[in-house]
Order: structure tokens, then C-alpha cells, then sequence
């Protein structure tokens, strides 16, 4: 249990891209080998057998359960390969073969692997940020199939980071607080915006003392 709440915690967090989500799903099902050094009474990755003097003679049922759980982890996980060419094209643009494209992302992929100058940005800057300085007039494909990439799964982490901060503001001991003051509650702790208070405090008629 301990190497999936590894992975566990690797899917998790802000600003994580179905790419690097996929990256990590895809190293731990490769991760087959546990079963067969199990089978061969080696332990080297579970420490914690390694100690019991009894664990040797039950390598048959550890193997067996290591192998439901990688077969239900593929299975689940299934769907992934089914976008893993455009995840690799989002992930890795400069690297794709032209001819392997979608057809309509053919033109735009020789232009952008052409631009030397976007080939430095590409190194420089992140990838949501790389993609946002392309032009949508000239990469307009390009842009709409990053955008729909981009965007899976990221919103996971923030809608429970939400209903955490929901549970903890929505107390019983806080009882005046509105629909109005949950709302404003949830938007200050999931966004990335740093309110301007100097410009806040000007707003002086927008003010009310409190009682």
C-alpha cells in the first residue's frame, strides 16, 4: 500500500497536467517486476516482509495479490491509452512526426517545429504558459487540442480542495455565515489572484464598520 499512496500523492496537487499524471500511472503498471521478484522470494521492495520470518512461505498468495491488483489497475486505467498519442503531441511537440498527426494539426506542427524562436520558448517556459503564447491565428488546431488536453483531470484536485475549505468554513459555530460569504470564502482559497489591497482600502465608500 505504501507504492500507491506514493502514486496517490503524485496525482494530486495544483497545476498538474494529464501528461505528467499519465507519466506516473504508466511507470507504476510497468512496476510488474514486484510480482515476479515476489515469486522468487525476493523482497527487496517491501521492507517490511523482508523481516518476517514467516513471509517466504506465502510468496504464492502475496504474487497472486500483487497480480489482481496490477490487472485492476490496468483495467482502470485503460482509457489512457486511448489518448496517449495526443498526450505525447501536447507533451512533446518538437519531437512529433509530422505525418503521424492528425491531418489537420499536420501544417501547424512543421510551422511550430520550424520557429526556432518558439523552440526556445518550449524550453523556457511551461507548458500551459508555452502553449499560451501561440498565436491562435496561425496555431488555431494546435491551440484547441492542447486546451482539450490540458484541462482533464486538473480540475479534480481543486473541486475536493474546495469542499475541504467548504467543511472546515461551514462550521456549526458559524452560524452568520451567508451563501454570499461561502461563496467569496471558496473563491479566495482556490484562486491564484493576489487582490490589490492598497487599492481595495481606497475604496473607501465600499466600507462598513463591523458591530
Amino acid at each position: 500500500m505504501t507504492h500507491t499512496s506514493e502514486l496517490n500523492m503524485k496525482l494530486q496537487g495544483k497545476d498538474q497536467f494529464v501528461h505528467e499524471m499519465c507519466t506516473n500511472v504508466r511507470a507504476f503498471k510497468t512496476k510488474q517486476a514486484f510480482s515476479k521478484q515476489m515469486s522468487n522470494k525476493s523482497f527487496t521492495h517491501f521492507p517490511t516482509l523482508a523481516t518476517l520470518k514467516e513471509a517466504p512461505q506465502h510468496v504464492k498468495e502475496y504474487t497472486k495479490s500483487l497480480d489482481d491488483l496490477h490487472g485492476e489497475f490496468c483495467r482502470q486505467f485503460s482509457d489512457f491509452g486511448k489518448i496517449d498519442k495526443s498526450l505525447h503531441l501536447v507533451s512533446c511537440p518538437f519531437t512529433q512526426d509530422p505525418e503521424t498527426a492528425p491531418q489537420e494539426l499536420q501544417l501547424e506542427l512543421i510551422d511550430l517545429q520550424c520557429d526556432t524562436v518558439l523552440k526556445e520558448k518550449f524550453n523556457s517556459l511551461k507548458l500551459d504558459e508555452f502553449y499560451a503564447s501561440l498565436s491562435t491565428d496561425k496555431f488555431p488546431n494546435i491551440r484547441k487540442m492542447e486546451q482539450r488536453m490540458l484541462v482533464l483531470f486538473g480540475s479534480t484536485y481543486v473541486c475536493e480542495q474546495t469542499f475541504s475549505v467548504m467543511n472546515t468554513n461551514k462550521a456549526p459555530h458559524r452560524s452568520q455565515l451567508s451563501d454570499e460569504h461561502l461563496r467569496s470564502v471558496l473563491r479566495i482559497a482556490t484562486t491564484k489572484l493576489t487582490p490589490d489591497f492598497d487599492a481595495l482600502a481606497k475604496k473607501g465608500d465600499q466600507q462598513h464598520c463591523s458591530h
